[in-house]
């Protein structure tokens, strides 16, 4: 089985300050996750100066995205001093770009090997075109979608792996999602997760069987990105085949901020990745066969055809004086039906294994 990859989302729970997201990078390489992920991104691209907060920001005090999302940006030099403390902690840095600035910086400039998006851009067809253009291997968040929406994401990433020079139509997009070509660009290189778009998710708006509607439906590989309280609902998903595991974790949840309270604190996403690993290796083979830990119990727990009192030489076995008990090392009770109104050849005392 591939191993689970663990996404430890960061996002924007550094709150700007450098010195956090770099405790963040530790908090995460010590929590034994494989990835720590960012948000890159630059508020006048982003979001207008009068849209609104969603409800769960709005909860936290933000007034407005553009107000929320200028205080979050963080700089270039952020960016390459957290990539190299991702360096010297052996974890892989993941940021989520949300503008085609953004995208190029990562690729460019950064060297990401992957582009997260999240669920927000599923219909953003420019920037899934332009990801895609990269080559790069793409996890794409599926919140707040249908199956139609996603294929037509998925038709967009087609697109941009095997158009790059053709003209982007919605006809292009459709065209490139149904050829052998695209079918195969999009198994290489796409990843989808399913997701609930709350913070924090409801358990009963969670729905993880849809991952496996996506898998039966799309023929990729499918993730899950969590948005609800604890660890049960993520590795939950992993026993249910999942991927790779994102999930948002902060150094403190009582910091301000719109994302701190749906997420984990460092002892709890320690908790999470072994708990997925504990998941993850009790899941092993398919085939249904005596473990190699068991074997040496059959004696112990299986059970032997013995003597209900004792027999004397000559008498038929019956079901009176005939018994199935432990251990299991003689004669299997499987053959019970066979000896019976069979003649013993020796005597027997009471609970003696029949020979």
């Amino acid at each position: 089985m591939m191993r689970v990859k663990v996404i430890a989302e960061a996002g924007v729970n550094h709150n700007g300050s450098l010195e956090t997201a770099l405790e963040l990078v530790d908090a995460a390489a010590e929590a034994g996750a494989d990835v720590v992920k960012f948000q890159t991104f630059k508020a006048k691209s982003l979001a207008t100066r009068m849209a609104p907060t969603a409800d769960y920001q709005a909860r936290h005090g933000e007034v407005s995205q553009y107000e929320m999302l200028k205080q979050l940006e963080f700089g270039t030099e952020a960016h390459v001093q957290v990539l190299q403390r991702c360096s010297d902690r052996g974890i892989e840095f993941l940021s989520t770009p949300f503008d085609e600035e953004s995208l190029k910086f990562l690729v460019e400039d950064i060297g990401v090997g992957c582009i997260k998006f999240s669920s927000g851009d599923i219909t953003n067809g420019p920037l899934l075109v332009e990801a895609a253009k990269t080559g790069k291997h793409v996890i794409l968040s599926t919140g707040m979608s249908t199956l139609g929406e996603i294929e037509q994401a998925l038709g967009m990433l087609a697109f941009g792996y095997t158009h790059a020079d053709s003209p982007p139509t919605l006809a292009a997009f459709e065209s490139a999602y149904f050829s052998s070509a695209g079918r195969k660009s999009l198994l290489e290189n796409v990843t989808l997760l399913h997701c609930t778009t709350e913070y924090p998710a409801p358990f009963a708006d969670i729905n993880l069987r849809a991952m496996e509607t996506m898998r039966n439906c799309f023929g990729l590989p499918v993730g899950y990105s969590d948005h609800s309280k604890g660890i049960s609902v993520p590795v939950a998903a992993v026993a249910l085949g999942a991927t790779i595991i994102e999930k948002h974790f902060t150094l403190d949840r009582e910091l301000p901020g719109p994302d701190h309270k749906a997420s984990l604190e460092p002892d709890e996403l320690e908790q999470m990745v072994r708990s997925i690993r504990e998941v993850e290796t009790a899941l092993g083979s398919s085939l249904k066969q005596p473990a190699a830990s068991e074997l040496g119990n059959r004696f112990v727990a299986r059970k032997s055809l013995v003597a209900a009192c004792d027999i004397r030489i000559g008498e038929h076995f019956t079901p009176d004086n005939l018994a199935v008990k432990r251990p299991g090392d003689g004669i299997s009770p499987i053959q019970y039906w066979a000896w019976l109104d069979k003649v013993a050849d020796k005597d027997y005392a009471e609970d003696e294994q029949i020979k």
